[in-house]
């Protein structure tokens, strides 16, 4: 891991740390948002990883933020794909399967409002 690596997975001070199937969240509130540092290891898949925990056939929570590190690809129900890497900005309309790229993690900086962040961001549904 290079010293920029090392960096974007060190602790985060005074954040809450969490792991849900192997995904590492350090999450601080501010205001009324959270502020999120995501890390999804290499090999990390939604349906494979977090489906079985969450139970809906989707990721159907929004994603706004950048991706700082490695890369990440989602494909909504109707096949429509969309590949994210580092650096970049980020915004995932509910409804989406999702996965790591390549060989190292991928690392994003999320802001959201919990269960209304689609709505508060203006995130639209994944539409043609």
């Amino acid at each position: 891991m290079t010293d920029s690596n090392e960096r974007l997975s060190a602790q985060v001070t005074g954040a809450e740390h969490r792991e849900v199937a192997g995904v590492h969240i350090d999450m601080t509130r501010v205001g009324d948002a959270r502020v999120r540092r995501v890390i999804y290891p290499v090999g990390f898949r939604w349906t494979t990883h977090m489906k079985p925990l969450v139970g809906t056939d989707r990721c159907m929570h929004a994603h706004v933020g950048f991706i700082v590190g490695g890369a990440i690809e989602v494909e909504y129900a109707d096949g429509c794909r969309e590949t994210f890497a580092a650096p970049q900005a980020v915004s995932i309309a509910p409804g989406h399967e999702g996965w790591v790229v390549g060989n190292e993690p991928a690392v994003m900086i999320e802001v959201d409002f919990e269960g209304d962040t689609a709505q508060r961001f203006g995130v639209r549904d994944h539409k043609h």
